[in-house]
């Protein structure tokens, strides 16, 4: 009995904080103003072996990306693993934790200089100091700002675009590919049923793959805020042509007390930032989540889920930041 009386005062809580009444029972808290790495956005970002990473992304668009690691199993203290590491396509990469190693993959090198490349390499690291190069051609184009995730114990890479300032819309993708150990890639389709987009993001939850929002930012700009899912990544449902929450590009997303979520990010007409933050159970219905307190707007962000909480670290709040926020809920 003493179970079903904890359960149903679990649901309570959780309910009561998910409803609409003015009520609000959790708050973000700044865990450090200023982390030891210096302030960047488009960064790769992932928890493994119970710390936080964070390694490479964006300066300015006129000098090389760095290529430092950094850890921090706290968010307040982080410790810079590696000054430079061999991969050098490290703005807008995409990275994940598999079968204990970290994945970096794809990315953009040398911003609007004239010899800027995407790749598709892969890399790995158990540790974020010794990288191993899996393979330099995945098979799959080279790209930057796809959305990776892990999904039926494989890796899986959907869509992103090859060129940023200075390709045009044939360079989207909607492709999907997947791989179990980094090195062999398969196509599973070449053009799945959701349009071509970059600077969007994907999750894998209950036991579907979801892809919402992104779209383009140069030469045309395109922003969406649909969303689709899958259960083999070949055939897709659109659950919605339109979310509640704003399109965007260069946003956040996690997987949290069972719901999905949608965190800051930037459109244009007019130019702006965002700091909302949304979550869905479906990823077809979509709550706005307020609190009394928020990180300043921004884009291109790191989110974590780590120790039952949200953790917001870095991304573009007009200047460049390396705050890291963190969200618990009751």
């Amino acid at each position: 009995m003493l179970r079903c009386v904890l359960l149903v005062a679990t649901i309570v809580v959780v309910s009561a904080v998910f409803s609409s009444s003015p009520a609000i029972a959790s708050d973000w808290e700044l865990v450090t103003p200023k982390a030891e790495w210096q302030a960047r956005d488009s960064s790769a970002e992932m928890v493994h072996a119970g710390q936080m990473w964070i390694m490479g992304g964006w300066f300015d668009s006129f000098s090389e990306p760095p290529s430092d690691v950094w850890k921090s199993a706290d968010g307040k203290n982080w410790e810079r693993v590696a000054a430079r590491s061999p991969w050098k396509h490290s703005d807008f990469p995409m990275g994940v934790s598999f079968r204990d190693r970290m994945f970096l993959m794809g990315g953009w090198h040398n911003g609007r200089l004239p010899d800027a490349s995407a790749s598709n390499q892969v890399w790995s690291s158990r540790d974020g100091a010794d990288w191993k190069l899996e393979t330099k051609d995945a098979g799959w184009s080279a790209r930057m700002a796809g959305a990776v995730v892990v999904f039926q114990d494989k890796l899986w890479l959907l869509g992103g675009i090859q060129k940023y300032y200075f390709g045009d819309n044939s360079d989207l993708k909607n492709d999907v590919w997947c791989s179990d150990d980094g090195v062999n890639w398969t196509c599973v389709t070449e053009a799945a049923a959701w349009p071509a987009r970059a600077y969007h993001q994907a999750v894998a939850f209950n036991g579907k793959l979801y892809v919402f929002g992104g779209g383009n930012y140069l030469p045309e700009y395109q922003v969406r805020n649909d969303v689709w899912c899958s259960e083999d990544g070949k055939t897709w449902t659109q659950l919605t042509e339109a979310a509640e929450w704003p399109p965007r590009i260069w946003f956040g997303s996690a997987v949290y007390r069972d719901r999905i979520w949608v965190l800051g990010g930037w459109s244009n007409n007019p130019a702006r930032n965002w700091n909302d933050v949304w979550s869905s159970t479906d990823g077809k219905t979509w709550e706005q989540f307020k609190t009394p307190t928020i990180w300043k707007e921004r884009h291109e962000h790191s989110v974590y889920v780590k120790d039952d909480a949200i953790w917001v670290a870095g991304g573009h709040a007009q200047p460049l930041s390396n705050e890291v926020w963190r969200l618990r809920l009751p």
